[in-house]
């Protein structure tokens, strides 16, 4: 397969560890770093950063030819095709990311580009926050070189998921590859790098690719979090954390699996919302801090008052409810968020119509809400709030009125696709 050059920018952990491992693939790779002796390092074949297998493959790479390093910013950049930023984004002491090293190599690299005719691709590695791409890298890039983005050159952003002490295995085996991409061509070009490698290769929009990093790393930390608290409970009460979590863990349905992990309404119904109290009581009892789980029951609190505020503030007064029971396929309305709306609602004395296909006994307070059929909700409401994601409310896209809005809970494409006035509650 023939490669495009390369020239990453940042020879530390990220930087070495990839220029090590696309060379090994057949890459010819320039490294660049404002460091003399990291420089020297590599061109001696040795890494600059302590990695398993990392000097062996860098010393492979440099005998090959396919490896080397520079200070020459403007070299590395006109004997390339494609440039990746490896710099380092570290927290300011407020917990911002710091984005000095990235603006400063973007301006260079910029520089560099002004003096080039050839296309060339800017792919950003680095770990930054969402909208940086946008607000940041390419401004900066388009200063510097007096040129346009996604016309005069592109731009990708290709977040890294190598952890340490198992890089060079993550960087072989990803569980998947993430390509933001502004245009096409670029696109492109950063996927034939990653071509023959496991997993699927992910191509979405720079702020998505931006997102998913922090997405994942959050999760871990949440992870992490949760299993010591859990950990703490079980050795208050003399139970093995690690076989309980073995346990735990054989479940790859619900527990190990992309099982709520959609986002959406708060959650209810008569198990989640009792048991984590009880927990959050049993923790308390035995003076245990669990933060995380305290939190709970807080966030998820949030999210039902989100609701709220979303359809207090569109003004209007008559509001028609589709599904509240606390999930589709069930009548069981426990703790369903979506009443508690419903009731709050009730109270600040707006009109309420109500409709659930599956809930035949409502309790008396809403009773008088409640309409027969979807045609005479929809005809009396304002808003329509669309609260479980039974199939029967998907045909309500071609019945809506254009003043009509719609706020839903759970996200039906059919309603979103179509209608005009449509609010999702976290999308």
């Amino acid at each position: 397969m023939d490669f495009p050059k390369i020239s990453i920018f940042g020879l530390g952990y990220v930087g070495s560890v990839s220029a090590a491992c696309l060379a090994d693939r057949g890459c010819r790779v320039t490294g660049v770093d404002r460091l003399p002796e990291k420089v020297r390092q590599i061109n001696s074949g040795r890494a600059p950063v302590k990695e398993e297998g990392l000097d062996a493959l860098t010393t492979k790479a440099v005998k090959a030819g396919l490896l080397s390093a520079t200070v020459d910013i403007a070299q590395a950049v006109r004997e390339s095709e494609v440039s990746i930023i490896c710099v380092g984004t570290p927290s300011r002491k407020n917990g911002n990311i710091d984005l000095t090293h990235l603006e400063e190599v973007c301006s260079e690299i910029g520089e560099a580009l002004a003096e080039k005719e050839a296309f060339h691709v800017v792919v950003v590695r680095s770990t930054i926050i969402p909208g940086t791409m946008r607000k940041t890298v390419i401004p900066a890039l388009e200063r510097a070189s007096g040129k346009k983005s996604e016309t005069d050159f592109g731009v990708c952003h290709n977040p890294e998921f190598l952890r340490e002490g198992s890089a060079i295995a993550d960087f072989r085996n990803p569980a998947r590859t993430v390509i933001g991409v502004t245009d096409l061509r670029s696109g492109n070009i950063v996927q034939t790098l990653y071509e023959g490698l496991p997993g699927l290769i992910a191509r979405c929009s720079i702020e998505k690719a931006e997102m998913v990093k922090y997405a994942d790393n959050a999760w871990h930390a949440a992870k992490t979090v949760f299993a010591n608290e859990i950990g703490r409970l079980c050795k208050a009460e003399g139970i093995d954390s690690h076989e309980v979590m073995d346990i735990f863990c054989q479940d790859t349905k619900l527990n190990l699996s992309k099982s709520y992990l959609k986002p959406g309404f708060a959650f209810g119904g008569s198990c989640l919302p009792k048991d984590l109290r009880a927990l959050n009581y049993k923790a308390k009892s035995l003076g245990i801090m669990t933060p995380l789980l305290d939190a709970l029951l807080d966030s998820n609190r949030y999210q039902t008052a989100s609701g709220l505020d979303m359809i207090v503030s569109t003004g209007k007064k008559s509001i028609g409810f589709l599904g509240y029971s606390f999930k589709a396929g069930t009548d069981d309305i426990r703790e369903s968020p979506v009443l508690e709306i419903i009731r709050w609602l009730r109270a600040l004395k707006f009109d309420v119509r109500l409709y659930d296909g599956n809930v035949e006994h409502a309790v008396p307070d809403i009773t008088p809400c409640i309409v027969k059929d979807i045609d005479s909700l929809l005809g009396g409401s304002e808003v329509i709030v669309i609260g479980t994601d039974d199939p029967e409310f998907a045909a309500i896209a071609g019945k809506l009125r254009q003043e009509q809005t719609v706020i839903d809970f759970v996200r039906i494409r059919e309603i979103e696709q179509s209608h005009a006035n449509y609010k999702g509650i976290v999308w």
